[in-house]
């Protein structure tokens, strides 16, 4: 059986008091559902943009070693 697929969608928006945000990530099965979780978070703003991220590789989480030796070098 395969996992629902849940797409995430990157918005630009201006909220209600004008302040604009951007790169704002939400995820859903589709935009609608997706901007239906945006306007239930943000009530009143006004979509700027929105943008369909999909397939993004996650990048390995660096360890703590890793930093330490990027810092003593």
């Amino acid at each position: 059986m395969q996992p629902p697929v849940v797409t995430k969608f990157g918005f630009r928006i201006r909220t209600r008091v004008g302040m604009v945000v951007d790169n704002l990530m939400i995820p859903g099965r589709d935009e609608i559902e997706a901007r239906n979780k945006l306007r239930q978070i943000y009530r009143d703003c006004e979509i700027l943009a929105c943008v369909c991220v999909r397939g993004s590789v996650r990048t390995p989480v660096t360890s703590f070693e890793d930093v330490v030796s990027l810092i003593t070098r």
